[in-house]
């Protein structure tokens, strides 16, 4: 006997969600193939397809994220797949939300390590959205302080009475009962730290930990590349600091766990934009904004904000760039020190050299310029502050004239970041030098661009570094009217002997 299919129930709740944001079918479906193409999906949903949502079929794939952000951009408030009545499904849209409170950051993020150390290949391979920086950088402008982030340990119940001697069986002492077999979920996955059980509490020096094992990190990014050790900090935030987040901790020790937490996924995300990885380098930027609200530290969101600002300049996203940047300004005002204030202002500056802008570009410059000469010795700078000096200032300067074919200035502003950047600035320093061949090139100096090119090619085939391949890729293309010059030719062989 053949049986029926099972009945579909309808989707009352995307129903009326429907009726609230106004849609009509097909404008509904519209709008998911659109923010589709944002992701390079060909979707080509229609007011039939919504129909059959309606009656209880359940779309495939990354199509449940989509609707559920078609909606949230639409009410203005955070929407998931099962409000919309939906299944859960692919993490297009997983991590670009913003947590309503510091222990849902905690859920949010922890997922997003625990799934990146893991097998999940598709989770560095999700796109990069710009769409997803608009909801963050407004909720982290007008969100207010987290009230409270301390976690105490519950009181303990009573302690259950001992009998002095077991019931018996037969006259023999009966055999305890056998231990039930421990959940699934608590068994610790091979390699797994084990040390730090939930509900532990955490110490001053846990944090100090923290702080030197993310100075050890970042020193480790900065000379070797994004890729050399990016899954060893992926795993020490999974079985370390996900464990402190989960422990118990007062106000004070909280605050300063959240603010070295944003700190670690911060570099994390800016170790998978190092390695072209930039939705999920997207991803963990956003969840570090969260994180340093949560530590009440608005200076150091504003870092972040300006660090995503950055992988949007290189991307080409110019006018994001300036968005983040100036929300940055408007959210820390002048309570920074110059240091800080340069920074945003150079972060900027970035944004309006990309869309070619020159005259706003030039008046961002001027007041980074004037901001970092505002530093007096003996200035509290964050810790995370003391790289932006004038040899990062004239980096700035020297990438915004390149953008906008200023090569003269560029070439100078190079000369000089490399003259005063200490040899430590590994990348950056190798990431300047092509900034400084390609304005070379711009200026009709071929033997110095080459010469240049082929020193920075050598040192990004010893690193881990997508972004340094980048340059150097870039540098190449500019060189291609020039093939056929004996300097490009040199160059070339060089390069293919890398290879």
């Amino acid at each position: 006997m053949t049986e029926r299919p099972a009945q579909r129930t309808p989707n009352r709740q995307l129903a009326a969600l429907i009726a609230e944001a106004g849609f009509s079918n097909a404008g509904l479906a519209r709008r998911v193939d659109q923010l589709g193409l944002e992701h390079g999906l060909d979707l080509r949903y229609d007011k039939t397809s919504v129909t059959r949502w309606l009656r209880g079929q359940q779309p495939r794939g990354a199509t449940p994220a989509l609707i559920a952000e078609v909606f949230t951009r639409r009410l203005g408030r955070r929407l998931t797949a099962q409000d919309l009545g939906l299944d859960a499904c692919a993490p297009v849209y997983a991590g670009l939300e913003y947590a309503g409170s510091p222990q849902e950051a905690v859920d949010i993020v922890s997922g997003l390590w625990r799934k990146d150390s893991g097998s999940h290949a598709e989770l560095r391979k999700i796109a990069f959205t710009p769409a997803g920086l608009v909801v963050p950088s407004r909720d982290w402008l007008i969100g207010q302080a987290d009230e409270k982030v301390a976690r105490e340990r519950p009181a303990a119940g009573p302690v259950p009475r001992i009998p002095a001697q077991a019931p018996t069986r037969g006259g023999r002492p009966a055999e305890p009962p056998a231990p039930a077999a421990p959940s699934k979920a608590r068994v610790p996955r091979q390699g797994a730290q084990t040390e730090r059980l939930p509900g532990q509490r955490v110490t001053p020096g846990d944090i100090a930990a923290l702080r030197s094992v993310a100075d050890l990190f970042r020193s480790l990014d900065e000379g070797y590349g994004g890729g050399h050790a990016r899954q060893a900090l992926v795993r020490y935030l999974e079985h370390e600091v996900e464990p402190m987040l989960r422990g118990t901790y007062g106000e004070q020790t909280g605050r300063r766990l959240f603010a070295a937490a944003a700190d670690l996924t911060r570099l994390l995300g800016w170790t998978s934009y190092d390695i072209a990885a930039h939705g999920l380098a997207q991803r963990y930027f956003v969840q570090a904004l969260r994180l340093a609200q949560a530590a009440g530290d608005r200076a150091y969101g504003a870092y972040v904000l300006v660090t995503m600002g950055r992988q949007a300049v290189h991307l080409g996203h110019g006018r994001e760039a300036v968005q983040l940047a100036r929300v940055a300004q408007q959210g820390v005002g002048t309570r920074v020190p110059p240091a800080v204030q340069s920074l945003l202002h150079a972060c900027e500056a970035r944004g309006h050299a990309v869309l070619g802008e020159t005259r706003a570009c030039a008046a961002s410059l001027v007041r980074a310029e004037r901001a970092l000469e505002g530093a007096r010795p003996g200035d509290e700078v964050p810790p995370w502050a003391r790289f932006f000096d004038e040899a990062q200032l004239a980096d700035e300067f020297a990438h915004c004239h390149r953008d906008l074919q200023q090569y003269r200035p560029a070439a100078q502003q190079a000369e000089r970041s490399l003259q005063l950047r200490p040899a430590a600035y590994t990348r950056s320093r190798l990431l300047c030098k092509l900034v400084l061949a390609t304005a070379r090139l711009g200026l009709a100096d071929l033997d110095q661009a080459c010469h240049l090119a082929a020193e920075a090619a050598a040192q990004a085939a010893e690193m881990r570094s997508v972004r340094a391949v980048e340059y150097v890729r870039d540098f190449e293309r500019r060189l291609e009217p020039y093939r056929e010059t004996a300097p490009a030719r040199a160059y070339r062989e060089k390069a293919a002997a890398l290879t």
